[in-house]
């Protein structure tokens, strides 16, 4: 059964949503699906990427510009067009600093922020091309975008970009009919979450985790999704530059 079939927010809407391989990028996808939008679903592995109701699924590394463009360009062409662009694709894990390699530092920036501004600047072009329609892009920033974190230097670095990022979009963009804004997720049921959780320092302290988990617990991928919907759809119309934070309070 359509838990969204009474909904039809994104009738016909052209979208690409990155990392709907699994995770809130799936949940996107899926919730955007089955409220009547055409999606392309991208990820570093398609596997799962159809099971959101997409209508391609696309190989797609963000952090490499040009296997962006060729994506971007891939999936206009199957869509006919552009309307919608949810960057969802995040990595990420602990280390203490001291000890964070350079490679790993590049890696993470390299996917949560340069991969959000490849698209954004790929998938721009198109949207521009809709006139007065526009269009409107949702990002992925995080708790660790807004408040510091231990252990998260890389991590938070990137998502704190990936705002301003987004603020900056917003401010460029908001006289073309163009709407930016980011969601700012706290702890969610994801693989990304389990990536964070294995790799704990030996000497971390309660106190210093507390600082990043709400009382609330986590949430679950849907209930990120669903913020994300109303964010990309019309009824948030006046709404762009905005980081809305979903995080059951840590930030509060």
């Amino acid at each position: 059964m359509n838990r969204f079939a009474d909904m039809n927010r994104f009738e016909g809407v052209r979208t690409i949503v990155t990392g709907a391989g699994g995770g809130i990028g799936h949940a996107v996808a899926a919730r955007l699906a089955n409220e009547g939008a055409h999606v392309v679903g991208m990820d570093l592995r398609v596997d799962g990427i159809d099971q959101a109701g997409t209508k391609l699924a696309l190989e797609c590394d963000v952090s490499d510009a040009s296997v962006v463009d060729a994506a971007i360009e891939q999936a206009v062409a199957t869509l006919g067009g552009l309307d919608l662009v949810c960057n969802i694709a995040g990595i990420g894990h602990f280390c203490t600093t001291h000890e964070e390699t350079a490679e790993a530092f590049a890696k993470i920036v390299g996917v949560n922020l340069n991969g959000t501004f490849h698209v954004c600047r790929a998938a721009l072009p198109h949207l521009l091309a809709n006139g007065e329609a526009g269009g409107a892009i949702v990002n992925t920033a995080s708790t660790a975008g807004l408040m510091g974190q231990p252990w998260s230097a890389a991590y938070c670095a990137s998502k704190g970009g990936v705002v301003l990022l987004t603020k900056a979009l917003a401010t460029e963009y908001a006289d073309k009919n163009i709407r930016v804004n980011a969601v700012a997720p706290g702890g969610t049921n994801t693989a990304i979450q389990q990536s964070f959780a294995s790799t704990f320092p030996s000497d971390a302290t309660n106190k210093k985790i507390a600082k990043m988990m709400s009382t609330m617990g986590m949430a679950e991928p849907d209930e990120m999704a669903a913020t994300f919907a109303y964010v990309a759809s019309p009824e948030a119309r006046f709404m762009t530059g905005a980081i809305v934070t979903v995080d059951g309070g840590i930030t509060a």
